[in-house]
Parts: C-alpha cells; sequence; structure tokens
C-alpha cells in the first residue's frame, strides 16, 4: 500500500504503518496540547498506542486462521480506522472465511474476557459514565475499546468482519459472486447510516462510512472479475485486431501507427514471432533523445510478458499487473496471435457480468 512503512515483522508477515495513522496521533495529541492538558495528552496517545497493538492481534488472527487454510498474508497495514491484513488470495470455501472473519474478533473476545479478570481480582473500577479516552483506569479503558471492537467489527457492513460473516453463510446457499454483490449492498447501506450520523455527530463515523462504502464497492468488483476470469483461457479476452512493427522500422512508422488508432504498445516481430515490444512511453521517450528516424530495434524491450492462448486468464492477468505492464503478447505454438490489455479484460470481465446476471434473472 501506497505511503505505508514496514516497522517490523510478525509470524513471518511484514507489519506496515499508514502515513494517515501518525496524522490520528498527531490529531490526538494536539486536540489535547491545544486544551491544555498535556497530562491527558500522553495517557490518550498511550491508549491509542494500546488499542492498535490489540488491533495488530486481531489482524494476526485473521492471517493465522487463513494460513491454517493454506492461505499466506502478504502484510498487516495499520490504518487510523483499524488493521488491513492483505491475503494472497481469497478462501474458496464459505466455511473457510467464516473461521478468518471470526477469527479477528475472537482475538479482541478473549483480550477483552482477559482484562476483566483482572479488573475483578483489582477490584478497580470506575463508572462508564466517567471513562474518557484519557481518564479513567487504564486497563478499565482498554477492556471497553476492545468490547467495542468486537461489536463494531461483527455490524454486517461488508467488507468489514460482521460483512464477511454474513457473506460466507450466504454463499453456503448461494453463488459466490452473488452472495458478494448482497453482502456489499448491505454494507453501503449501513456505510450510509454511518455517513449521515457522522455528518451531524461525530466525524469518525463519517470517514468510517466512506471507507466502508469505496471497499464494499471495490471488493464486490474484484469478486466480480474473479468470476469473470475463473476458468477462462487468456485467448478468449485477447485483442486480435492489432498492429505490429518490424526490428528495422523507423520510430517515424511507430508514430503512423500510434496516430491512426487506438494502440498504445506494439510488438515487434520476425517472421510471425515476438521479438520486443514498443511501449507508448519508450516511443516518447526515444522519439525526445533520438528522434524519428531513429531505429525501433534500439528502443524495444527485450523482455515482455508473453503468454499462451489456452494460459488460464486469471493466472496471465496477475502477472501482467505484477510486472506493471499494460499489455501482453498471445502466442500460440510460437507465434503471435493477439494481445491482452487491462482494457480488453475489462470489456470481457463486463460482458461476462451481464451475461450472468441474464442467466440468473432467467
Amino acid at each position: 500500500m501506497k505511503w505505508s512503512w514496514k516497522i517490523g515483522q510478525i509470524s513471518g508477515i511484514d507489519l506496515r504503518i499508514h502515513a494517515t495513522f501518525l496524522l490520528l496521533l498527531g490529531w490526538v495529541g494536539a486536540s489535547y496540547w491545544m486544551a491544555g492538558k498535556a497530562a491527558d495528552m500522553l495517557a490518550g496517545i498511550i491508549l491509542i498506542l494500546a488499542l492498535f497493538a490489540c488491533v495488530v492481534f486481531h489482524e494476526m488472527g485473521h492471517a493465522l486462521a487463513a494460513r491454517k487454510f493454506g492461505i499466506a498474508t502478504r502484510d498487516i497495514t495499520l490504518l487510523p480506522i483499524g488493521g488491513l491484513a492483505r491475503l494472497e488470495r481469497m478462501p474458496e470455501e464459505p466455511k473457510q472465511e467464516l473461521w478468518i472473519a471470526l477469527a479477528g474478533p475472537a482475538v479482541n473476545a478473549a483480550i477483552s474476557v482477559l482484562l476483566f479478570v483482572w479488573l475483578i481480582l483489582e477490584h478497580h473500577w470506575e463508572p462508564l459514565g466517567r471513562l474518557r479516552v484519557a481518564t479513567g483506569p487504564f486497563v478499565e479503558r482498554l477492556f471497553v475499546a476492545n468490547v467495542l471492537l468486537v461489536l463494531f467489527n461483527l455490524i454486517p457492513a461488508f467488507p468489514m468482519d460482521g460483512g464477511r460473516v454474513l457473506r460466507a453463510l450466504l454463499a453456503s446457499r448461494m453463488t459466490y459472486a452473488k452472495a458478494t454483490r448482497i453482502a456489499a449492498w448491505v454494507g453501503q447501506g449501513i456505510a450510509f447510516l454511518f455517513a449521515i450520523v457522522g455528518l451531524f455527530n461525530n466525524p469518525v463515523l463519517l470517514l468510517i462510512g466512506v471507507f466502508v462504502w469505496i471497499a464494499a464497492r471495490q471488493e464486490a468488483r474484484a469478486v466480480q472479475m474473479k468470476s469473470a476470469l475463473s476458468g477462462a483461457p487468456v485467448g478468449a479476452a485477447m485483442l486480435t485486431d492489432f498492429d505490429t512493427l518490424q526490428s528495422g522500422d523507423t520510430l517515424t512508422h511507430a508514430v503512423h501507427l500510434t496516430l491512426k488508432g487506438s494502440q498504445h504498445d506494439f510488438p515487434v516481430t520476425e517472421q510471425g514471432k515476438p521479438i520486443g515490444i514498443l511501449t507508448r512511453t519508450d516511443l516518447l521517450a526515444a522519439l525526445a533523445d533520438h528522434g524519428p528516424d531513429h531505429l525501433v530495434s534500439f528502443v524495444m524491450r527485450r523482455e515482455f510478458p508473453m503468454a499462451e492462448s489456452d494460459e488460464k486468464l486469471e493466472i496471465a492477468l496477475r502477472r501482467l499487473q505484477e510486472g506493471d505492464w499494460e499489455t501482453m503478447l498471445i502466442v500460440h505454438q510460437g507465434r503471435l496471435i493477439g494481445l491482452a490489455t487491462m482494457d480488453n479484460v475489462e470489456e470481457h470481465i463486463l460482458i461476462d457480468s451481464i451475461l450472468r446476471s441474464t442467466r440468473e434473472a432467467a
């Protein structure tokens, strides 16, 4: 995730902190400092740090549960509204997602029980109405915060934990894609309520509402993409009407091909076999540095993404995204037969989604 930095590693999983989390600490500190409460400022920051330590344990609960099902976790990032554990892939069975989703709140529930026992043994309770972020017994404040974490995370606002539990339960009775759409609609409805309440009462709720709305939409789109790509060969979404270059062509010819159509990247071939690719970025840079008479062979990239036409589209797309390329060359028995671009794949997903919705409605 951009604007985040690695601060450690737990059980082989990178722990990262987002820049906006530092803004949260700064905002809390500045609020108490401007009010002339330096002691409360320190107490408030300490509580937030302790609470986010509990958030890390929460996310580790998800990560370790996922590991039990053979799913690795890329990293855990601390954000102002909580933590984010990025799994390598989503669970394929509803029961797996159910256990992974419940594992996080279960950790906070366990922490709450331990803190509750501590408070009983110490006989050190304050009425809840007297507790504030920076005032009141520290252990009791942390106990209340963990209880609230459990309750908040179990709200069925997808993609929060409660929303994932809802999707897992729905997916046991219908397709995964349809369950995701319903869970996303419920999540966006709750996010809208958060935003309305937050607009008039609590800016934090407004921020959470916006985040949940956007995240639910992105998650639904990701599942829609996975559903459309599942099992399809890359040849099903490739572009077959495209232009190519020869190594002896000049950049002038490449400019001509660029201006006559919408193609950005051009394969360079010899006897129908790809030997390189000229990207739009490299073309513009070469024109500025060397002029239009420069040969394509001196500019083209000799390492480029390539896939066989029968390779799974989902796997090919992942390689395309990880390499930060816009175009993949599709070959059959060594000969170039098509191009796969993100635009083509998105069109394939859109058409597939419409056809699936039509079949479901029928």
